[in-house]
């Protein structure tokens, strides 16, 4: 509390002149500028710059606009007002199909609430005009985690016929690339790009990129999104969970919802280093969707508690999903 009533009070005193108030909206992001890089034409490229709302004031965000057609701005998501501590971003897209060459521009964040500011972000690039990729980045979509998944992509170069693509890199260890070379005459050279998402890659969303290695004397670099969404074979539902504030005997029931494609049973669930507060009344049906209430009984330890909730199925390898709980456990009192 008295970290924020700090805040508020910088709030007030940026506006004792004109330039000071607009330092209060700046302090909000980290970074103001961003380099693409060298980017083919066609290629999907963004960058987020985040902000963070430190202030009591709720902050609202009235517009945000670029000085250059070669980059669309917006609003992560349409948040556009933010309450203390909430984050939103600036999404900044390169419009690699429709322009060409160096490109920059500045990006002006207008807000209004609690007092008029302007914040400027800058972003350059260079898009090239002889290298092209079809489709713009490597889009695996929603699939099941545990699964072998493929993409590919073509990638046209004009110029010279010695060009190459001499390497592709990727610092993530469950993506695999296979290059073919299509075509090289006059001038041209083709190449397909088949993506492979191996088995072993975790659930979760992936947001990664390959690097094109050419043998150009500049501008050899040139990065490929990468993304997708694996799902997991098991959900639970909520991931965390409050117990409450309690004191030492006190008992409380929840549910945990778990979920599956296939019907399924529950074999056992089990509670890390505190499975002597916890009653799990496990279901015996075989299907998709599981509840499984919780119940538990306060302990004689005090404080602030995490505890790591497993579920373990039959399902294929034994599939387990797991979610965690959280109790704030009271001292007790006389009377």
């Amino acid at each position: 509390m008295i970290r924020l009533t700090c805040f508020s009070a910088l709030v007030a005193l940026a506006f004792s002149s004109a330039a000071e108030g607009q330092e209060w909206a700046r302090r909000m992001f980290q970074n103001f500028e961003h380099d693409f890089g060298t980017v083919a034409r066609g290629a999907s490229v963004e960058h987020e710059f985040e902000f963070q709302n430190i202030f009591v004031e709720d902050v609202h965000i009235t517009s945000v606009r670029s000085s250059c057609g070669c980059t669309t701005p917006s609003i992560r998501s349409d948040k556009r007002t933010l309450k203390t501590w909430e984050k939103s971003a600036i999404v900044t897209r390169f419009n690699t199909s429709s322009f060409m060459g160096s490109k920059s521009a500045a990006i002006i964040v207008t807000i209004d609430r609690p007092y008029y500011a302007e914040v400027q972000l800058r972003v350059k690039g260079t898009i090239r005009s002889d290298v092209v990729v079809t489709p713009g980045l490597i889009q695996f979509g929603s699939i099941d985690a545990g699964q072998v998944a493929e993409e590919k992509i073509k990638i046209s170069y004009s110029g010279r016929s010695s060009w190459e693509i001499v390497d592709v890199r990727s610092a993530h260890e469950h993506i695999e690339v296979e290059l073919t070379e299509l075509a090289r005459n006059y001038g041209r050279v083709e190449y397909e790009m088949l993506v492979r998402l191996k088995e072993t890659c975790p659930p979760g969303y992936l947001a990664d990129q390959l690097t094109l290695v050419t043998n150009d004397t500049h501008g050899r670099a040139i990065p490929i999104k990468v993304e997708g969404n694996l799902i997991a074979p098991l959900t639970v539902s909520p991931a965390t969970f409050s117990l409450g504030q309690l004191k030492p005997g006190d008992t409380v029931t929840k549910q945990i919802i778990v979920r599956s494609k296939t019907p399924f049973r529950v074999v056992n669930v089990k509670c890390d280093g505190h499975g002597a507060c916890f009653e799990f009344r496990k279901p015996n049906d075989v299907k998709k969707l599981q509840v499984i209430p919780v119940v538990y009984t306060a302990g004689d330890e005090i404080g602030d508690l995490v505890h790591t909730i497993e579920i373990e199925t039959d399902l294929a390898g034994g599939a387990r999903a797991s979610c965690k709980a959280t109790a704030t456990v009271l001292a007790a009192t006389d009377g």
